[in-house]
């Protein structure tokens, strides 16, 4: 349904708590969590949206692209390391504490959850705290590789020096005598530990998820558009199940209808008051 006034609000958040309450919650949230912490989501009202994301296959075959997206990459993780987390990541956190929360299933890749104190996180498109060597298999703190970056590329340090276009991407001219960073190990090719377009889910993830929701009798789905079709068959075994779900977005998802409630407003907003009703 669709809240129109402060008053409705109230109400739908009070039918979803008296629908989860006694329950043991399982969360899948996305990118619409964190757009609170500074962080731009990819779909839905304010959206950066880019022209050309990233595929793995344009990683793997191109250097120009690789180039461009490390020089991108490093700028967008700085500012995902000075994030934090909002009051509702808090509000999770908080009633995983409680023992209302069994775990939090998420597609994003910032680790805001970990941050606030949520400790049964299952990161299912990976973390960009990791960066993994795809010759040999080391993998690194995203944090060392950044300082490869910065003494190799001294420049980057340097705002003025890097042109973005409208919708947040590197301009060609700013990647010019990049040094992409390789594996210190094997001089491999490395890469993030995030699942990039025209990748699967590492099928250990997906199963850890799914075995987190057999052991749930309820679902939140807390800002995702699920857009992305591994939340889809995630939410389409709760709704098997018939367990109670609730839809906390936005916008629009491809699950509205199965769902037992929606609430079309923000994560920080109505996490909190779900927290206060149930705890």
């Amino acid at each position: 349904m669709s809240v129109s006034s402060p008053a409705e609000l109230s109400a739908t958040i009070a039918h979803a708590a008296e629908l989860l309450r006694e329950k043991r919650i399982a969360l899948l949230t996305g990118a619409g969590i964190s757009t609170d912490s500074g962080i731009p989501a990819y779909r839905g009202e304010g959206a950066r949206t880019r022209s050309d994301p990233m595929t793995i296959q344009t990683y793997l075959g191109d250097e120009a692209a690789r180039r461009r997206y490390w020089v991108g990459g490093h700028l967008g993780w700085r500012a995902f390391a000075r994030a934090e987390p909002n009051a509702g990541h808090i509000a999770l956190a908080q009633l995983e504490a409680s023992g209302n929360v069994s775990g939090v299933i998420t597609q994003n890749v910032d680790g805001l959850h970990l941050r606030a104190g949520s400790s049964h996180v299952i990161e299912v498109h990976g973390t960009m705290r990791r960066v993994l060597c795809l010759q040999c298999g080391q993998v690194f703190d995203r944090r060392d590789v950044a300082v490869q970056i910065e003494e190799l590329n001294p420049w980057i340090t340097v705002p003025e020096n890097v042109a973005l276009a409208p919708d947040g991407d590197v301009l060609p001219e700013s990647t010019e005598g990049f040094v992409i960073p390789v594996c210190t190990v094997c001089a491999g090719m490395l890469k993030p530990d995030v699942v990039f377009f025209g990748e699967y889910v590492p099928q250990d993830r997906f199963r850890a998820a799914e075995s987190l929701l057999r052991s749930s009798s309820a679902l939140i789905v807390a800002g995702s558009s699920l857009v992305v079709n591994s939340g889809v068959r995630l939410v389409e075994r709760a709704r098997r199940r018939n367990i109670p779900l609730i839809i906390v977005n936005r916008e629009p998802t491809r699950a509205d209808a199965w769902a037992h409630v929606t609430i079309a407003a923000g994560t920080s907003d109505v996490l909190p008051a779900l927290q206060e009703l149930l705890s």
